[in-house]
C-alpha cells in the first residue's frame, strides 16, 4: 500500500466495498431500495442520480482501477459512450474520431450526430498527424479506441492526449478491449475513459453495464446529462458487477497468457493466413503496445486460408462457442461482419479491413491445450467435409 496506487487485485477486492455494520458480513450488502428519505440526511439518494449506496461504492472501485478521480456506472457500454460524447458536444461542435472503431460507436455518430447538428470526421489512419489534420476551429473532442475492435490496431495514447491538450480538446478513449488490468489511459493524459463493463469487468457473460471514468470536473459535466438521459443501472446488477470485479485481475491475466500462446499457435498454423494480436512481434504496433500496455489482452482475430469456410469452421467447434459479445471466462468466437460491425456498410467494413472471413476470438480461462485441440479438430473436420463435397 506504499505505492501511489494499491495493487490491481487489492483494488478489485477492497476499494469501494460497503461495510456490513449490522451483521459484519465479508461482502458488500445489497441495498435494493428505489426510495430514500430526503429530510435530515447528508445525501438525497435517488437511483437515477447515480448515488445509491451500491452505485457510489462501485464507482469508487472503478475509478480507482483506472487511476481516476470519479466514475459513473451506466446501463450499457453504449449508454456510457453516447452520454460521455454528448456531454461535451453541442450543435455546431465537431469531433475527431479514429477510423477503426466499434461498429456501434460508428453507427451512433453516423446515424445520430447530424440530428444534433454535430459535425464529425474520421481519421485516415492512426498516426498522430492524421488526428491533427482533422482538427477544426469548432472541434471539441478527440475519440479513440485501442486496441480496436476487431483488428486490434493500436493508437498512441500519449500522443493523442498531448494533441488534445495542445488544442484545448477533451480526449476520450474506449478502453474495453484492454481492461484496466492491461492499460490505464489516464496515466498517459487521457481525460475520459469509457468501458463496456459487460466485457472484462463483468467477465461472466451475465451482466450488461457501462462505465465512465474521469476527473471530478468532467464527471460532473457527464452527470448533468446522464441524470436526464436516465441510463443508470439497477442496484442488483451494480452489486453483481462489484462481485465480478473482485476476480478481474486474476481472470484477465489468465486470458492474457492464453491469448498470447494461442496467437503464436495460430500464426504458425498452415490453415491460417493472418493473425491480429498486439502481443505478437509481427504485429506492426508491437513496440507501441508494449510501451503503453501492461499485458496484451485476451482478444485476437484471425483469418483462415482462402477457400476455408469461416462460418462452417465455427460450426465444427465443440468447446469454443460461436457467440455474441466477448471477454467472458468461456472462450467465444464470432464473425464481425455478422455481429459487432453488421451496422456498417460493406464498403465501410472493407475500408477498415474487416472482411467476411475474419473471425474474432475472445480467449477464456480454459486449459490452453484444450482450446488448441478444439481448433485443430475443427479445422480437420472442415477440410474433410470440403474434400468430400469437392
Amino acid at each position: 500500500m506504499s505505492k501511489s496506487h494499491p495493487g490491481i487485485n487489492t483494488i478489485c477486492t477492497h476499494i469501494g466495498e460497503l461495510k456490513d455494520t449490522q451483521y459484519k458480513g465479508a461482502i458488500s450488502p445489497l441495498y435494493m431500495s428505489t426510495s430514500y428519505a430526503f429530510e435530515d440526511v447528508e445525501v438525497k439518494r435517488y437511483p437515477r442520480y447515480f448515488n445509491t449506496p451500491n452505485q457510489v461504492g462501485l464507482a469508487k472501485k472503478i475509478a480507482a482501477l483506472e487511476h481516476g478521480e470519479a466514475a459513473l456506472i451506466f446501463g450499457s457500454g453504449m449508454a456510457a459512450i453516447s452520454t460521455a460524447l454528448l456531454a461535451f458536444l453541442k450543435s455546431g461542435d465537431h469531433v475527431v474520431l479514429q477510423n477503426t472503431l466499434y461498429g456501434g460507436t460508428s453507427n451512433l455518430v453516423v446515424e445520430e450526430f447530424e440530428k444534433f447538428g454535430i459535425e464529425y470526421s474520421f481519421t485516415e489512419d492512426l498516426k498522430p498527424k492524421s488526428f491533427v489534420a482533422q482538427i477544426k476551429e469548432n472541434t471539441k473532442v478527440i475519440y479513440i479506441e485501442t486496441p480496436s475492435n476487431p483488428l486490434l490496431t493500436i493508437t498512441d495514447i500519449k500522443a493523442v492526449a498531448e494533441i488534445a491538450k495542445t488544442h484545448n480538446l477533451v480526449s476520450m478513449i474506449d478502453n474495453t478491449f484492454a481492461s484496466p488490468v492491461n492499460q490505464n489511459p489516464i496515466d498517459f493524459g487521457i481525460d475520459v475513459v469509457i468501458h463496456s463493463a459487460t466485457k472484462y469487468m463483468g467477465g461472466h457473460s451475465d451482466i450488461l453495464a457501462g462505465a465512465v471514468i474521469a476527473s471530478e470536473k468532467h464527471i460532473d459535466s457527464i452527470f448533468q446529462l446522464a441524470k436526464n438521459f436516465g441510463g443508470s443501472l439497477s442496484d442488483y446488477t451494480v452489486w453483481l458487477l462489484e462481485r465480478s470485479l473482485k476476480t478481474m485481475g486474476l481472470r484477465v491475466k489468465a486470458q492474457n497468457k492464453n491469448a498470447k500462446k494461442l496467437a503464436r499457435f495460430l500464426e504458425a498454423h498452415e490453415d491460417v493466413s493472418q493473425v491480429y494480436y498486439p502481443g505478437l512481434k509481427s504485429h506492426p504496433d508491437y513496440a507501441l503496445a508494449k510501451s503503453q500496455m501492461h499485458g496484451f489482452g485476451g482478444m485476437l482475430s484471425f483469418e483462415l486460408k482462402e477457400g476455408l469456410d469461416a462460418s462452417q469452421f465455427q460450426k465444427e467447434l465443440k468447446l469454443i462457442k460461436p457467440s455474441m459479445s466477448l471477454a467472458g471466462v468461456e472462450s467465444t468466437i464470432l464473425s464481425p461482419t455478422l455481429t459487432s460491425h453488421a451496422l456498417l456498410t460493406p464498403e465501410e467494413r472493407e475500408k477498415q479491413g474487416i472482411r467476411d472471413g475474419l473471425l474474432r476470438f475472445s480467449v477464456g480461462i480454459e486449459e490452453r491445450e484444450d482450446l488448441r485441440a478444439d481448433i485443430e479438430q475443427a479445422l480437420k473436420a472442415l477440410k474433410a467435409k470440403e474434400v468430400t463435397l469437392s
